[in-house]
Protein backbone atom coordinates (compact mmCIF):
# COMPACT_ATOMS: atom_id res chain seq x y z
CA UNK A 1 0.00 0.00 0.00
CA UNK A 2 1.20 3.35 -0.91
CA UNK A 3 1.64 5.80 2.04
CA UNK A 4 0.03 9.54 1.17
CA UNK A 5 1.66 11.80 4.08
CA UNK A 6 -0.19 15.00 3.92
CA UNK A 7 0.63 15.61 7.51
CA UNK A 8 3.37 18.99 6.38
CA UNK A 9 5.46 19.73 3.09
CA UNK A 10 8.36 19.66 5.90
CA UNK A 11 7.91 15.80 4.98
CA UNK A 12 9.28 15.68 1.63
CA UNK A 13 12.15 13.51 0.80
CA UNK A 14 15.27 14.38 -1.22
CA UNK A 15 14.95 13.41 -5.09
CA UNK A 16 17.84 10.77 -6.52
CA UNK A 17 19.37 13.92 -8.48
CA UNK A 18 19.34 15.90 -5.48
CA UNK A 19 21.07 12.93 -3.42
CA UNK A 20 23.97 13.00 -6.27
CA UNK A 21 24.18 16.37 -6.11
CA UNK A 22 24.89 16.38 -2.53
CA UNK A 23 27.22 13.47 -3.01
CA UNK A 24 29.08 15.81 -5.91
CA UNK A 25 29.19 18.77 -3.40
CA UNK A 26 32.12 21.24 -2.80
CA UNK A 27 33.13 21.22 0.61
CA UNK A 28 34.94 23.40 3.18
CA UNK A 29 34.68 24.93 6.37
CA UNK A 30 32.05 27.17 6.79
CA UNK A 31 32.53 28.40 10.45
CA UNK A 32 35.95 30.06 8.19
CA UNK A 33 33.47 30.75 5.61
CA UNK A 34 35.47 28.66 3.51
CA UNK A 35 32.48 26.32 2.19
CA UNK A 36 31.96 27.14 -1.27
CA UNK A 37 28.76 25.69 -1.40
CA UNK A 38 27.25 27.48 1.23
CA UNK A 39 28.87 30.54 0.29
CA UNK A 40 26.95 30.20 -3.12
CA UNK A 41 24.06 29.65 -1.35
CA UNK A 42 23.73 32.18 0.25
CA UNK A 43 24.65 34.64 -2.56
CA UNK A 44 22.42 33.15 -4.68
CA UNK A 45 19.05 33.92 -1.86
CA UNK A 46 20.65 37.03 -1.56
CA UNK A 47 20.41 37.98 -4.92
CA UNK A 48 16.93 36.52 -5.50
CA UNK A 49 15.87 38.31 -2.19
CA UNK A 50 17.21 41.63 -3.41
CA UNK A 51 19.33 41.61 0.12
CA UNK A 52 22.95 42.31 0.77
CA UNK A 53 23.83 39.36 2.18
CA UNK A 54 22.58 36.04 3.56
CA UNK A 55 23.32 33.60 5.87
CA UNK A 56 22.66 29.25 5.82
CA UNK A 57 21.33 27.64 9.13
CA UNK A 58 20.18 24.51 10.24
CA UNK A 59 16.50 25.23 10.63
CA UNK A 60 13.59 27.80 10.14
CA UNK A 61 13.15 28.26 14.24
CA UNK A 62 16.99 29.02 14.43
CA UNK A 63 17.07 31.65 11.60
CA UNK A 64 13.40 33.82 13.28
CA UNK A 65 15.57 33.22 16.38
CA UNK A 66 18.43 34.92 15.22
CA UNK A 67 16.49 37.47 13.64
CA UNK A 68 14.77 38.55 16.93
CA UNK A 69 18.42 38.26 18.94
CA UNK A 70 19.81 40.85 16.12
CA UNK A 71 17.13 43.09 16.07
CA UNK A 72 16.12 43.28 19.42
CA UNK A 73 17.87 44.09 23.04
CA UNK A 74 17.07 41.90 26.47
CA UNK A 75 13.94 44.05 27.78
CA UNK A 76 12.68 45.12 23.78
CA UNK A 77 9.12 43.58 22.46
CA UNK A 78 8.32 42.47 18.90
CA UNK A 79 4.66 42.43 18.17
CA UNK A 80 3.66 39.07 16.31
CA UNK A 81 0.32 36.72 15.50
CA UNK A 82 -0.98 35.01 18.06
CA UNK A 83 -1.14 32.31 16.24
CA UNK A 84 2.34 32.87 14.71
CA UNK A 85 5.09 30.19 14.26
CA UNK A 86 8.09 32.34 16.12
CA UNK A 87 5.65 32.97 18.71
CA UNK A 88 3.70 29.67 19.40
CA UNK A 89 5.56 27.27 17.75
CA UNK A 90 9.27 28.08 18.04
CA UNK A 91 9.48 27.31 22.07
CA UNK A 92 9.65 30.83 23.18
CA UNK A 93 12.94 31.25 22.26
CA UNK A 94 12.83 34.91 21.91
CA UNK A 95 11.59 35.12 25.48
CA UNK A 96 13.72 32.32 27.12
CA UNK A 97 17.00 33.21 25.52
CA UNK A 98 16.62 36.67 24.34
CA UNK A 99 14.59 38.14 26.80
CA UNK A 100 12.12 39.92 24.16
CA UNK A 101 8.87 40.11 25.24
CA UNK A 102 6.36 39.15 22.45
CA UNK A 103 3.28 41.11 21.86
CA UNK A 104 0.99 39.16 20.53
CA UNK A 105 -2.41 39.86 18.38
CA UNK A 106 -5.15 38.34 16.53
CA UNK A 107 -4.36 37.16 12.57
CA UNK A 108 -7.02 38.48 11.13
CA UNK A 109 -8.65 36.62 8.25
CA UNK A 110 -6.49 37.18 5.56
CA UNK A 111 -3.34 35.95 7.83
CA UNK A 112 -2.87 40.06 8.20
CA UNK A 113 -1.73 42.16 11.40
CA UNK A 114 -4.19 45.15 11.73
CA UNK A 115 -1.85 48.07 11.31
CA UNK A 116 -3.80 50.08 14.10
CA UNK A 117 -4.39 47.10 16.55
CA UNK A 118 -0.28 47.17 15.97
CA UNK A 119 -0.17 50.92 16.75
CA UNK A 120 -2.18 50.83 19.59
CA UNK A 121 -0.18 48.33 21.20
CA UNK A 122 3.16 50.13 20.36
CA UNK A 123 4.72 51.03 24.11
CA UNK A 124 5.56 54.96 24.81
CA UNK A 125 8.93 55.63 26.01
CA UNK A 126 8.44 55.10 29.44
CA UNK A 127 10.33 52.59 32.28
CA UNK A 128 7.10 50.70 33.27
CA UNK A 129 7.09 49.46 29.40
CA UNK A 130 9.26 47.16 27.26
CA UNK A 131 10.56 49.23 24.26
CA UNK A 132 8.39 47.93 21.10
CA UNK A 133 11.37 47.24 18.10
CA UNK A 134 10.27 45.05 15.94
CA UNK A 135 7.06 43.62 13.86
CA UNK A 136 6.82 40.05 12.91
CA UNK A 137 5.22 39.05 9.87
CA UNK A 138 4.46 35.48 8.29
CA UNK A 139 4.01 34.91 4.62
CA UNK A 140 1.98 32.30 3.75
CA UNK A 141 0.50 32.44 6.93
CA UNK A 142 -2.13 29.01 7.17
CA UNK A 143 -1.40 28.47 3.34
CA UNK A 144 -2.81 32.18 3.07
CA UNK A 145 -0.60 35.05 1.16
CA UNK A 146 -0.43 38.56 2.01
CA UNK A 147 -1.15 40.88 -0.10
CA UNK A 148 1.29 42.92 -2.44
CA UNK A 149 -0.46 45.97 -1.20
CA UNK A 150 -0.62 45.18 2.40
CA UNK A 151 2.97 44.43 3.01
CA UNK A 152 3.89 47.70 1.28
CA UNK A 153 1.51 49.66 3.84
CA UNK A 154 3.36 47.10 6.39
CA UNK A 155 6.76 48.68 5.48
CA UNK A 156 5.39 52.07 5.59
CA UNK A 157 3.91 51.98 8.88
CA UNK A 158 7.14 49.97 10.50
CA UNK A 159 9.32 52.86 8.50
CA UNK A 160 6.85 55.40 10.59
CA UNK A 161 7.05 54.10 13.75
CA UNK A 162 10.39 54.11 13.78
CA UNK A 163 10.38 49.56 14.08
CA UNK A 164 11.90 47.10 11.98
CA UNK A 165 10.11 44.51 9.70
CA UNK A 166 10.79 40.80 9.42
CA UNK A 167 9.51 38.60 7.69
CA UNK A 168 9.08 34.49 8.87
CA UNK A 169 9.26 33.32 5.12
CA UNK A 170 9.01 29.56 5.23
CA UNK A 171 6.67 29.23 2.65
CA UNK A 172 6.86 32.63 0.97
CA UNK A 173 8.32 31.02 -2.20
CA UNK A 174 4.74 29.50 -2.14
CA UNK A 175 3.84 33.12 -1.68
CA UNK A 176 5.78 34.15 -4.82
CA UNK A 177 4.37 31.57 -7.22
CA UNK A 178 1.03 31.94 -6.14
CA UNK A 179 0.83 35.65 -6.98
CA UNK A 180 3.11 35.01 -10.11
CA UNK A 181 5.96 37.35 -8.70
CA UNK A 182 9.32 37.58 -8.12
CA UNK A 183 10.78 36.96 -4.37
CA UNK A 184 12.49 40.18 -4.58
CA UNK A 185 9.03 41.64 -5.18
CA UNK A 186 8.10 40.86 -1.48
CA UNK A 187 11.15 40.86 0.12
CA UNK A 188 11.44 44.19 -0.55
CA UNK A 189 9.26 45.55 2.08
CA UNK A 190 11.36 43.58 4.65
CA UNK A 191 14.44 44.61 6.40
CA UNK A 192 15.05 41.17 6.91
CA UNK A 193 13.54 37.44 5.39
CA UNK A 194 13.97 34.26 6.65
CA UNK A 195 13.67 31.78 3.92
CA UNK A 196 13.04 27.66 4.12
CA UNK A 197 14.96 25.37 1.98
CA UNK A 198 12.97 21.61 3.53
CA UNK A 199 9.55 22.68 2.85
CA UNK A 200 7.83 22.62 -1.00
CA UNK A 201 11.17 23.34 -2.30
CA UNK A 202 12.05 19.50 -1.00
CA UNK A 203 15.63 20.25 0.20
CA UNK A 204 16.06 17.96 3.48
CA UNK A 205 17.81 20.74 5.82
CA UNK A 206 18.25 24.52 6.27
CA UNK A 207 16.64 28.12 5.99
CA UNK A 208 18.44 31.30 4.92
CA UNK A 209 18.22 34.49 6.69
CA UNK A 210 18.62 37.50 4.44
CA UNK A 211 19.56 41.21 5.29
CA UNK A 212 21.73 43.73 5.02
CA UNK A 213 25.61 42.96 5.25
CA UNK A 214 25.87 44.44 8.98
CA UNK A 215 22.49 42.61 9.98
CA UNK A 216 23.95 39.53 8.75
CA UNK A 217 26.97 39.80 10.26
CA UNK A 218 25.49 40.79 14.01
CA UNK A 219 23.50 37.30 12.85
CA UNK A 220 26.38 35.23 11.98
CA UNK A 221 27.58 35.97 15.94
CA UNK A 222 24.16 34.71 17.23
CA UNK A 223 24.37 31.79 14.98
CA UNK A 224 27.77 30.52 16.38
CA UNK A 225 26.25 30.97 20.11
CA UNK A 226 23.17 29.11 19.07
CA UNK A 227 24.79 26.19 18.06
CA UNK A 228 24.20 26.93 14.16
CA UNK A 229 27.50 27.05 13.51
CA UNK A 230 28.30 24.11 11.05
CA UNK A 231 31.80 22.44 8.95
CA UNK A 232 31.40 20.79 5.45
CA UNK A 233 27.48 22.15 5.35
CA UNK A 234 27.81 22.05 1.60
CA UNK A 235 26.56 18.91 1.61
CA UNK A 236 23.63 20.59 2.95
CA UNK A 237 23.75 23.50 1.05
CA UNK A 238 23.91 22.31 -2.40
CA UNK A 239 20.55 20.73 -1.93
CA UNK A 240 19.11 24.22 -1.10
CA UNK A 241 20.66 25.24 -4.09
CA UNK A 242 19.28 23.04 -6.02
CA UNK A 243 15.97 23.21 -4.66
CA UNK A 244 15.49 26.80 -5.62
CA UNK A 245 17.27 26.64 -9.09
CA UNK A 246 15.13 23.43 -10.14
CA UNK A 247 11.80 23.22 -7.94
CA UNK A 248 10.52 26.27 -6.79
CA UNK A 249 8.25 26.78 -10.08
CA UNK A 250 6.93 23.56 -9.41
CA UNK A 251 4.93 24.47 -6.61
CA UNK A 252 2.53 25.28 -8.22
CA UNK A 253 1.26 21.78 -8.78
CA UNK A 254 1.52 21.74 -5.16
CA UNK A 255 -1.40 24.35 -5.10
CA UNK A 256 -3.30 22.86 -8.04
CA UNK A 257 -3.78 19.63 -6.32
CA UNK A 258 -5.12 21.39 -3.15
CA UNK A 259 -7.28 23.17 -4.68
CA UNK A 260 -8.71 19.72 -6.55
CA UNK A 261 -8.43 18.03 -2.74
CA UNK A 262 -10.56 21.35 -1.37
CA UNK A 263 -13.22 20.97 -3.92
CA UNK A 264 -13.43 17.36 -4.03
CA UNK A 265 -13.58 16.99 -0.16
CA UNK A 266 -16.05 20.38 0.01
CA UNK A 267 -18.55 17.83 -1.52
CA UNK A 268 -18.99 16.21 1.96
CA UNK A 269 -21.79 17.36 3.65
CA UNK A 270 -20.49 16.54 7.14
CA UNK A 271 -16.85 18.79 5.85
CA UNK A 272 -16.94 22.72 6.04
CA UNK A 273 -13.92 24.28 3.84
CA UNK A 274 -13.81 27.58 3.26
CA UNK A 275 -12.35 27.72 -0.35
CA UNK A 276 -10.99 31.29 -0.67
CA UNK A 277 -8.71 30.29 2.01
CA UNK A 278 -7.12 27.28 -0.20
CA UNK A 279 -4.52 29.81 -1.77
CA UNK A 280 -1.43 27.48 -2.01
CA UNK A 281 -1.01 24.15 -0.78
CA UNK A 282 -2.63 23.94 2.02
CA UNK A 283 -6.51 22.90 2.93
CA UNK A 284 -8.28 23.36 6.30
CA UNK A 285 -10.93 21.03 7.11
CA UNK A 286 -13.78 22.15 9.83
CA UNK A 287 -14.89 18.22 11.14
CA UNK A 288 -16.90 17.83 13.93
CA UNK A 289 -14.86 16.94 16.82
CA UNK A 290 -16.05 13.20 17.94
CA UNK A 291 -15.29 12.30 14.11
CA UNK A 292 -11.50 13.49 13.75
CA UNK A 293 -9.91 10.65 15.89
CA UNK A 294 -12.37 7.69 14.22
CA UNK A 295 -11.55 9.78 10.67
CA UNK A 296 -7.99 9.60 11.06
CA UNK A 297 -7.84 6.29 12.10
CA UNK A 298 -10.26 5.06 9.06
CA UNK A 299 -7.43 7.16 6.80
CA UNK A 300 -4.01 5.95 8.22
CA UNK A 301 -5.52 2.06 7.79
CA UNK A 302 -5.67 3.04 4.26
CA UNK A 303 -2.14 4.55 3.94
CA UNK A 304 -3.59 8.45 4.47
CA UNK A 305 -1.71 10.88 6.95
CA UNK A 306 -3.31 13.99 8.04
CA UNK A 307 -2.60 16.24 10.90
CA UNK A 308 -3.92 19.37 12.49
CA UNK A 309 -4.79 21.44 15.58
CA UNK A 310 -8.81 21.87 16.03
CA UNK A 311 -9.36 21.98 12.02
CA UNK A 312 -7.91 19.15 10.26
CA UNK A 313 -4.58 20.00 8.05
CA UNK A 314 -3.95 18.96 4.85
CA UNK A 315 -0.87 19.42 3.14
CA UNK A 316 0.35 18.89 -0.31
CA UNK A 317 3.83 18.66 -1.92
CA UNK A 318 6.41 17.37 -3.81
CA UNK A 319 5.75 13.66 -2.64
CA UNK A 320 1.84 13.92 -3.28
CA UNK A 321 1.00 13.24 -7.01
CA UNK A 322 -2.12 13.86 -9.16
CA UNK A 323 -2.97 9.91 -8.79
CA UNK A 324 -3.02 10.60 -5.46
CA UNK A 325 -5.82 13.22 -4.63
CA UNK A 326 -9.10 10.98 -6.02
CA UNK A 327 -7.93 8.38 -3.87
CA UNK A 328 -7.82 10.46 -0.47
CA UNK A 329 -11.21 12.07 -1.81
CA UNK A 330 -12.67 8.17 -2.14
CA UNK A 331 -11.30 7.73 1.39
CA UNK A 332 -12.97 10.50 3.03
CA UNK A 333 -16.36 9.47 1.00
CA UNK A 334 -15.93 5.56 2.26
CA UNK A 335 -15.53 6.58 5.70
CA UNK A 336 -18.56 9.47 5.80
CA UNK A 337 -20.77 6.42 3.74
CA UNK A 338 -20.98 4.41 6.66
Amino acid sequence: MKRIDLRSDTLTLPTRQMRATMAAAEVGDDVYAEDPSVNRLQDYVAELTGKEAGLFVPSGTMSNLIALLSHCQRGDEYVVGQDAHTYKYEGGGAAVLGSIQPQPLDFEEDGSLDLCKIKAVIKPDDCHFARTRLISLENTQAGKVLSLAYQAAAAQFASENLLALHLDGARVCNAAVAQGVSLQEICQHYATVSLCLSKGLGAPVGSVLVGSQEFIGEAHRWRKMCGGGMRQAGVLAAAGLMALEQQFERLAEDHARARNLAEGLGQIDQLCIDLNQVQTNMVFIDCPAELQEPLMAHLQQQGILIGGYGQLRLVTHLDIQDTDIPTVIQAFQDFFSK
